[in-house]
């Protein structure tokens, strides 16, 4: 059976995509990015990070562009803006899910307590 490249993905993956949507970021960018992006609230480490940019190279989400030493920069391709915008589409409908159960929920809610 033939695996299936990344159906849903992490958080962590989610704002790599996004942070590289704009343009080519080095990992330091991505991390700093990502840190102004979500208010802090999403983090990434250096092994976190290089481990998604690796699968993401691996599985032709992203590609590294450019390298200066250590320094590697990386942009998303064609397949990893379909597959964001697929996560987003998932994201959406998650979140209406969410919103229509817990709108049928906060009345029952609030009698309880």
């Amino acid at each position: 059976m033939a695996r299936e490249a990344l159906k849903v993905l992490t958080e962590s993956m989610f704002y790599v995509l996004v942070s590289l949507l704009g343009q080519e970021r080095c990992g330091t960018e991505i991390v700093q990015d990502v840190d102004d992006t979500t208010a802090g609230r999403v983090r990434l480490g250096p092994g976190t990070l290089y481990t998604i940019l690796a699968k993401f190279e691996e599985e032709g989400l992203a590609r590294e562009t450019a390298v200066e030493g250590r320094k590697r920069t990386y942009a998303i391709t064609d397949r990893g803006r379909a597959l964001f915008r697929q996560e987003l589409s998932r994201l959406k409908l998650c979140v209406a899910d969410g919103e229509r159960a817990g709108g049928a929920q906060a009345g029952a809610g609030r009698e309880g307590n």
